[in-house]
């Protein structure tokens, strides 16, 4: 049986090529989800996705599932605790920008109703759909990237430059970044025309 072709990002480990397989570039709308990739996608800032992935699981354990409700009413005890978990990203700034992010986020929730009703509105509520045949040829920010990275500083949001809000595009599915040879590229389009 011949292998299926993917991204070429994917392919240095398995949970990269699960993670690529199951969940990368599909439309989420889940508030919960859509708060967990906001904050890894920060974390991610200067590693690697694969070191985000590895320790994926115990950030959900440390930090509540993800559940802003409860990341906004963190103390400074449970900050200076996740400081010395070794299972995370030990970057002050970043718990701590979890922390405001998560009260931002709820206010963003108060405002729009939800956050998936805000944060879908830089790509008009539909993915754009790349068709990108390498990946030299994907970008590391868009015009709707700028627009949403502006947007969230002006509201206080701190990792939130382009180029993170770009791969939180990819990653949650407003746009279809699979390159065309893979085989996701048009299972993505497929959903995509179902959302």
């Amino acid at each position: 049986m011949k292998e299926k072709s993917r991204c070429d990002w994917c392919t240095g480990s398995e949970i990269e090529m699960d993670y690529h397989d199951q969940e990368w570039g599909v439309p989420l709308h889940n508030d919960q989800q859509l708060f967990e990739f906001l904050i890894l996608e920060g974390a991610q800032a200067g590693l690697s996705w694969s070191t985000i992935l590895r320790k994926r699981d115990h950030y959900r354990k440390v930090f509540d599932q993800f559940d802003p409700l409860l990341v906004a009413e963190y103390s400074q005890r449970k900050i200076q605790r996740l400081l010395s978990d070794a299972g995370i990203v030990r970057n002050r700034l970043k718990v701590n920008s979890a922390v405001s992010n998560a009260r931002l986020f709820l206010d963003v929730q108060a405002e729009f109703g939800t956050f998936d009703h805000y944060i879908w509105q830089f790509t008009d509520g539909t993915v754009i759909q790349n068709n990108w045949r390498s990946q030299n040829e994907i970008p590391a920010n868009t015009i709707e990237s700028d627009a949403m990275s502006k947007d969230l500083k002006e509201r206080g949001f701190c990792f939130v430059g382009t180029t993170i809000c770009y791969a939180f595009m990819q990653a949650t599915g407003m746009v279809n970044d699979h390159t065309v040879d893979c085989y996701r590229h048009n299972e993505i389009k497929n959903i995509s025309l179902k959302v």
